[in-house]
């Protein structure tokens, strides 16, 4: 890919992105971010490519999660903190569950920017400018407000490094300490409502006690006490991302230095479009949403520019369809993906296809529907022998009220109590470490397949 140049996109159509009116501040931005350090580094990248691997062959398994818009009117310490910490209790039961090692990807530093169904939004009679994430514009409705403005990439920069430098620091400083991490969940599993995953826990207890007697205590085993936690966006605001895309001195390739791995959305999928042109030069781990509009034809040409040496752990794809949907889409895209004897990693995204508008007026996704959407992907990908490689959810650590059902049963009318999405709706902490439950009995369960399913 020697002819390959970060610029190279400007020449595609675009879509998805905003039109700035100012482009002197537009390119002063740009300049003052290409002299700032990168946010990660190639080995990083690398390494988390090589994970991925692992995972599309079954080797391991990738949680990815983390917020649907990061916001910086809500950034802080705490929100890092408990996102992580969830993400942490979901990671360690999806072990258990899967035997195999959990790869973590959050959907943190660098979220910001969201495609939208419409350009524009009317609300009592005005029509603006759609909000399109806090590194583009502001949430709030009037039009000065949603005017593009190129000098929010920087805080975004801000805010990303701010996360990332707390998030090594939780990841190597002793928080990720495994017996930590455990003791959280049994404190989720001694509600009454959550008895049924009691079972579970006390197994994973268990697990620890031996490891423990047996003398791999975090005193003889650096590995109890640390963790690898990897970062991710959407790659859709490309002057932000060619700006911190820097040349990797020990390959002579290009790195997305924005996030350990970036991907791109089903609306900015096109072929010959600006983002796939982007996407296919640099050395980072790829995702390609996959939804329902998705043809064979055009995942197999995806999957040509996008990883063309066929490496392992280099595209990821993400399927997302809605519930009942993944057994009419995804089978011809396994057949696709067999047909060119492409190494990619399927990770199930039951989010994006399940948002529907509640009574109450609010966007909402119902639990029930985004657990049965995994249980389709597994169902098609053990039907078909392939691998289920991973699960990529919209999610928070706090205790919000944005998507209905759980044990914590969310209704409709909970909705308004802690609503505070900048985009679409949150799974909240105990609805995670819910589905991570559920999504581990479904990994065992293909392990085992004669071991029975708990009632829930």
């Amino acid at each position: 890919m020697s002819n390959w140049q970060k610029t190279n996109w400007r020449s595609k159509p675009r879509v998805q992105m905003p039109e700035y009116t100012d482009q002197d501040a537009l390119h002063a931005v740009e300049a003052q971010l290409g002299k700032y350090p990168p946010l990660v580094f190639a080995g990083e990248a690398r390494r988390l490519k090589a994970q991925l691997g692992a995972a599309g062959r079954g080797e391991a398994f990738l949680l990815q999660g983390g917020d649907c818009a990061e916001s910086f009117e809500q950034f802080s310490a705490d929100g890092i903190r408990d996102t992580f910490k969830v993400m942490l209790q979901m990671a360690m039961v999806l072990t258990y569950g899967a035997k195999v090692p959990v790869v973590k990807v959050g959907r943190m530093a660098g979220q910001f920017a969201k495609p939208r169904s419409a350009p524009t939004e009317t609300v009592d009679g005005v029509e603006l400018p759609s909000y399109r994430g806090d590194i583009i514009n502001e949430l709030a409705f009037t039009p000065d407000a949603r005017i593009p403005d190129p000098k929010k990439m920087l805080q975004a920069y801000t805010q990303a490094a701010a996360t990332l430098n707390l998030i090594r620091a939780f990841s190597t400083g002793g928080y990720a300490d495994v017996h930590q991490v455990h003791a959280w969940t049994l404190g989720f599993t001694e509600g009454e409502k959550a008895e049924a995953y009691r079972d579970m826990a006390n197994r994973i207890t268990d697990t620890l006690d031996f490891m423990k007697a047996a003398g791999v205590t975090k005193d003889t085993a650096h590995t109890l006490q640390t963790v690898e936690f990897y970062t991710s966006h959407e790659g859709l605001l490309l002057e932000y991302e060619e700006a911190l895309t820097r040349m990797d001195s020990t390959s002579g390739k290009w790195l997305a230095g924005s996030g350990h791995m970036i991907w791109i959305g089903d609306r900015t999928r096109q072929p010959d479009g600006a983002h796939v042109e982007f996407c296919r030069g640099v050395l980072n781990p790829i995702g390609l949403k996959c939804g329902p509009t998705t043809t064979a034809e055009d995942l197999k040409v995806l999957m040509q520019k996008l990883n063309p040496d066929n490496e392992e752990g280099k595209l990821t794809l993400i399927a997302r369809f809605g519930a009942g949907k993944a057994g009419e889409h995804l089978p011809r895209l396994v057949k696709a993906v067999k047909e060119e004897g492409a190494n990619v990693t399927w990770v199930c995204d039951p989010m994006h296809g399940n948002t529907i508008k509640s009574a109450t007026g609010y966007k909402t996704r119902p639990f029930d529907s985004v657990l049965r959407e995994v249980r389709d992907f597994f169902g098609v990908h053990q039907a078909e022998g392939t691998v289920p490689g991973g699960v990529h959810f919209e999610m928070t650590g706090q205790d919000v009220t944005e998507c209905t059902g759980g044990v914590r049963d969310v209704t409709e009318e909970d909705l308004s109590d802690r609503y505070h999405t900048a985009c679409d709706p949150r799974l909240n902490a105990d609805q995670s470490l819910e589905l991570a439950f559920l999504v581990a009995e479904e990994l065992s369960r293909l392990r085992d397949p004669g071991e029975t399913r708990a009632v829930i």
